[in-house]
């Protein structure tokens, strides 16, 4: 079968979604609503209201039969039509076929060690990427990641779990209370599924995003507790919240300092934790 994915953006060529360098696809579509996105784009579907015609400079946005219509042929790459968008949505978001994809990934196979897959959440179109992986899988040696909020159903993770070589986790908020104050939802799935995907030996990463005032703080003394009910080993990435691209409600806090990062890790290590890094950018 040739699923077909409402795909956001491909970049060829990333260093920061995984191993290597890796092609990188953004799934659209998110069941999150964080504070503090920094890719607020990818949340929503084109409601086309027309909002992103009016200010495009370069025609590549039309209305036709009452909907938003993308003619990549003609745009700059600009983003105004991003920017000015008042739902939280692209009109670049386009259909793809797995085999339109794998000639995508076949276009560069040479110079890339992997296929990452993204979003938004990206499984939400978890039988879209199974398909895609199964064709990966056949038709190259690229390995296969999945870049996710953690909030997939039991159906999408083992549907997903045998094609997938490594899935990169967020925890959004140690306790219940400050993620569902982050993202509008509770852990309790997230956690189950970190677990899950540890135990199966597929956790390249678990990343946690630190954002001031909100997450750290006595945050961190449960988040210590959360891993170490999983694994003292598990891999956790400590990431500085920045406050470029976010819209939403925590656009206005300071970003977090390296300094910040190095002591929460300190403070984890103190916890019995033994594998944490920083990613600094």
């Amino acid at each position: 079968m040739d699923y077909k994915g409402l795909v956001t953006k491909i970049i060829p060529f990333s260093f920061v979604d995984g191993p290597g360098n890796r092609m990188a696809i953004f799934l659209q579509g998110c069941n999150f609503n964080c504070g503090y996105c920094h890719n607020p784009e990818t949340i929503n579907y084109c409601n086309n209201c027309g909002s992103c015609v009016e200010v495009c400079p370069s025609g590549a946005l039309t209305i036709q039969n009452s909907k938003v219509n993308y003619s990549k042929e003609k745009c700059g790459d600009c983003d105004m039509c991003i920017s000015h968008c008042p739902h939280f949505s692209t009109p670049k978001a386009r259909k793809m076929a797995t085999s339109e994809v794998m000639s995508e990934i076949k276009g560069v196979e040479p110079f890339i060690q992997g296929i990452t897959i993204s979003g938004g959440e990206c499984t939400l179109q978890w039988k879209f990427i199974r398909e895609l992986f199964i064709k990966v899988k056949e038709e190259t040696k690229l390995t296969t990641f999945i870049d996710s909020n953690g909030y997939f159903s039991q159906e999408a993770l083992f549907g997903l779990l045998p094609v997938t070589d490594g899935f990169m986790l967020d925890l959004k908020g140690a306790s219940s209370a400050i993620h569902q104050q982050i993202t509008g939802k509770d852990n309790k799935r997230v956690l189950e599924n970190i677990k899950t995907v540890y135990e199966k030996g597929k956790l390249y990463q678990l990343r946690y995003v630190v954002v001031p005032t909100v997450n750290d703080g006595e945050e961190i003394e449960v988040l210590a507790q959360r891993i170490k009910e999983i694994a003292k080993d598990l891999p956790l990435v400590l990431i500085p919240f920045r406050k470029y691209g976010v819209k939403g409600k925590y656009k206005d806090l300071s970003g977090a300092t390296i300094k910040l990062l190095e002591d929460i890790k300190e403070l984890l290590l103190k916890r019995g934790l033994t594998n944490i890094d920083i990613r600094s950018e």
